[in-house]
């Protein structure tokens, strides 16, 4: 169970409160009850509250951990110390008096660092098991990790050398023992030597080491020694040299997915006969009559918010803060959309957390944009486009509640509408600096969100509210001319004027779309979203007199009005981890969070079938014949469908625990699921996997089972867990394989698992054991995928036994990289991003 940090105001010291219970904090403000309000706004500023709180832990803990480890390795000093000194004493070596010469501290505190190479230690209070922490780990937060308990995996009274625990001794006095050695720095130099050495051969304790007697490759994860074992016929691999990168690559062919959970404005029509949307940190330009795709990845991380510019040409888009040190902080991107060229790169360094809006001047040709960041006090700034280096006239403080959008006026020069929590506000833009009137709203009642505005031909603001309720505010006024009340149930949450004069009006909870003529008069023709698709985020003109709809489940819909609205786009709306590839089919499984099941097709691209669960899904996998499919649930429940009639063959419960992995023997009679209570379950499976018996489960992991591999004869089964362990296993007697002489020539029909031989090389120098989340090896055993924390995919040789092997490097995804997979005949690479919820597909090449 993991501690966060609060301060309180009127105390000194932090106080410790558990995960669980951040939920029955009031951190200030109050949450609404209204759902589609909730969805993308209160929610989000509760996120980023939380996300800080979680930084603040992530730095306490990171100190107690330093200063643990100082004590345990000032006590190993010191128990050395004794040892040299008794010795020395025995012989009369040492002299009477000390003479101790004045040396730089900086020089002693590096001598007492490196005992603490090989260590990692968690301090005892911070310890649980790990049922309690999968419990309470947060996974609604944007920092969770799925192996966010493995630093409170290992015992905290003790630090790892080359692998065996070994216990600090305490000086048996609590008095401080004094040097009685006349070069006290000197003697600790020399031990820490003698240390270092000692446990690495003389060389740095952190690099790779091959140990040819016992034929295994050592690794370091967080100070833990890792021994991968290699096959026998493997007689020398050299750490040292670098491995080539494979001669294949990647190419992005397609983006499943559509951000339209918690962003506004992001989803147009461009005269190129494209639609223009993003999804991660791509841009998506889709040609839906051609159903193909263009994309954009100049970006580093999410992004946020879009703008097309009057020409139709160039496209301005921004960015949260990424992982990238420099290019990673939140910026604007101006770009073609003919070419993909970036153009400019502005505000790296001047935004704050996010670019949550933009918007191109109209009047001047699109010479200037308005940038509204993510900062406390929601900074607003005008750039100068006409230069050929893009400069700052102006910013200011808009306001402190979140703005949700701002929009040149495009009959009015130097003017800017701006709307958010409880306001709209009027900006002028003259002499260099930018004035604001506040929208009144006399005798209507204020609303709690003004969520959006359009402009009518005639120059009116109309603005759409939380309270289902349009407003007309004349141009060049901060009154209201015109209210037309109760239109929609919940808020409205998009306006689109249309080429004809026409008003379309899109509400989040009553999923309706209603149309209004140029007078503001309900034409009586409207429409509903079907609920399997969500509430509307976002209504733009489409192609003729189509209309384009963002849906707040990622989905989007093309169609008219009075007609019909057919899905284009589909997509998960929660965190994705869950994703296999059909044994024969160019198609694969997706399930998630959002407790949707997809089978998608990697041709037509687009989903054949849906299946809506009653739990949050995990994991999932194809039987041999891809007849069924089995999927692991974060309850502990697994169930198996069959995949013609999409129907639950069966279900079945194992613990409590979220169910990590699961995977089938590759002649069909077994399967294995991997728990996040510790144990791997086997069931036998029979009458073509309708049934299905448990046979054992496998005891023996202190952490939670990460990843599966079976053996092509499917007699062994290997696995890790999130304390970095590699344990085989015999199957169907569930009992572990000690002797590594049994399986290290084992021919193993997949390739999971992170901490193999063949898998060593994805481990980049420094890794904690998080940062690699899954791997996948190709059908022919050429090529090897990872997936990462840091918004990669990566791609390596097979197999990728040398530590530092090259690799090819793939943008995309903004969040942690999931899972990777290969389709059958490994023509493609399937990806799947955790909290950014897109699925891409890579064509090798």
């Amino acid at each position: 169970m993991e501690n966060h940090l609060l301060f309180n105001c009127r105390d000194t010291q932090p106080s410790i409160v558990r995960s669980d219970e951040c939920s029955n904090i009031d951190f200030g403000f109050h949450i609404s009850d209204d759902k589609d309000i909730l969805d993308g706004l209160l929610s989000q500023d509760h996120g980023e509250l939380c996300h800080r709180v979680l930084c603040l832990e992530k730095k306490v803990q990171q100190q107690e951990d330093e200063i643990v480890c100082l004590k345990s390795a000032l006590a190993d000093v010191i128990r050395r110390l004794g040892q040299v000194e008794a010795s020395k004493a025995q012989s009369s070596v040492l002299p009477s008096k000390p003479s101790i010469r004045g040396t730089p501290t900086r020089r002693v505190e590096k001598s007492f660092t490196s005992p603490l190479d090989n260590a990692h230690i968690t301090p005892n209070k911070r310890s649980t098991t790990p049922t309690q922490r999968s419990a309470a780990s947060p996974r609604t937060s944007t920092s969770n990790k799925k192996w966010s308990s493995m630093s409170n995996s290992l015992d905290s009274s003790s630090f790892h050398r080359d692998g065996q625990i070994s216990k600090p001794v305490e000086p048996k006095s609590s008095k401080p023992v004094e040097p009685k050695s006349s070069k006290p720095v000197e003697l600790k130099r020399k031990i820490s030597k003698s240390y270092e050495q000692e446990n690495s051969g003389g060389r740095s304790s952190r690099d790779p080491e091959w140990r040819s007697e016992e034929g295994y490759v050592k690794i370091y994860l967080r100070g833990r020694a890792i021994n991968l074992y290699a096959p026998t016929s493997v007689e020398n691999v050299d750490v040292a040299s670098v491995a080539d990168p494979p001669s294949e690559k990647l190419q992005l062919e397609w983006v499943y997915g559509y951000r339209g959970r918690d962003c506004r404005s992001n989803l147009y029509y461009l005269s190129t006969g494209e639609i223009i949307y993003f999804a991660a940190a791509a841009v998506v330009l889709h040609n839906v009559e051609e159903n193909t795709q263009r994309h954009y990845l100049g970006h580093t991380d999410d992004v946020k918010c879009l703008a097309i510019h009057p020409d139709q040409v160039r496209v301005a888009t921004g960015q949260v803060a990424g992982h990238d040190q420099k290019e990673g902080k939140p910026h604007v991107r101006i770009w073609d959309t003919m070419n993909l060229n970036t153009l400019h790169v502005i505000g790296i360094g001047d935004f704050d957390k996010a670019v949550s809006c933009l918007s191109f001047s109209k009047l001047d040709g699109g010479n200037h944009l308005v940038v509204v960041d993510e900062a406390n006090d929601h900074v607003m700034s005008v750039w100068d486009l006409s230069r050929a280096h893009p400069k700052k006239i102006t910013e200011t403080k808009s306001s402190t509640e979140p703005v949700l959008a701002a929009e040149f006026h495009p009959l009015e020069k130097g003017s800017i509408i701006s709307c958010g929590k409880g306001q709209i506000s009027f900006w002028t833009l003259e002499g260099g600096s930018l004035a604001k009137k506040t929208g009144i709203f006399d005798k209507h009642d204020k609303p709690k969100f003004v969520l959006c505005v359009a402009f009518a031909e005639n120059g009116d603001v109309i603005s759409g509210d939380s309270n289902g309720n349009i407003f007309i505010w004349p141009k060049g006024n901060n009154r209201i001319s015109k209210a037309i009340e109760g239109v929609h149930e919940g808020g409205i949450f998009s306006l689109c004027v249309m080429k004809d004069g026409s008003v379309l009006s899109g509400g989040g909870k009553d999923k309706k779309v209603i149309q209004y003529d140029s007078s503001y008069t309900k034409t009586g023709v409207e429409t509903e979203i079907p609920e399997n698709y969500g509430g509307v985020r976002m209504l733009s003109q489409g192609k003729g007199g189509m209309i384009l709809v963002g849906t707040t489940r990622n989905c989007i819909l093309q169609g008219t009005v009075d007609l019909q609205l057919n899905p284009i786009v589909q997509g998960h709306m929660d965190e994705l981890w869950g994703l296999a590839s059909h044994p024969s089919q160019h198609q694969f499984l997706t399930s998630g969070s959002d407790k949707q099941v997809h089978m998608w097709d990697s041709m037509s691209r687009s989903v054949v079938w849906s299946k809506e669960l009653s739990d949050p899904a995990h994991s999932c996998c194809f039987y041999h014949d891809a007849s069924v499919v089995a999927i692991g649930t974060e309850t502990g429940r697994w169930l198996v469908l069959d995949c013609e009639t999409h129907e639950i063959v069966t279900s079945h419960t194992d613990g409590n625990e979220q169910i990590e992995c699961v995977l089938y023997s590759p002649d069909g009679k077994y399967l294995a699921l991997g728990s996040r209570d510790n144990h791997i379950y086997i069931y036998e499976v029979t009458e073509d996997g309708k049934k299905y018996s448990r046979i054992g489960r496998c005891t023996g992991h202190s952490s939670f089972v990460t990843h599966l591999d079976w053996s092509s004869d499917s007699v062994h089964l290997c696995s890790n867990s999130g304390d970095y362990e590699v344990l085989y296993w015999k199957v169907p007697a569930c009992k572990q394989e000690t002797s590594i002489s049994a399986v290290r020539d084992t021919e193993w029909a997949s390739g999971n698992c992170t901490l193999t031989f063949n898998a060593a090389g994805v481990w980049p120098e420094g890794a904690d054991g998080t940062d690699v989340n899954n791997v996948c090896r190709s059908n022919n055993g050429k090529i090897l995928a990872s997936a990462d924390d840091f918004g990669k995919v990566n791609l390596y040789k097979s197999p990728c036994c040398q530590p530092k092997a090259k690799k090819h490097i793939y943008n995309g995804h903004s969040s942690h990289v999931t899972n990777v997979s290969f389709l059958f005949d490994d023509s493609r690479l399937l990806s799947t991003g955790g909290r950014d919820m897109s699925i891409m597909q890579w064509q090798v090449v």
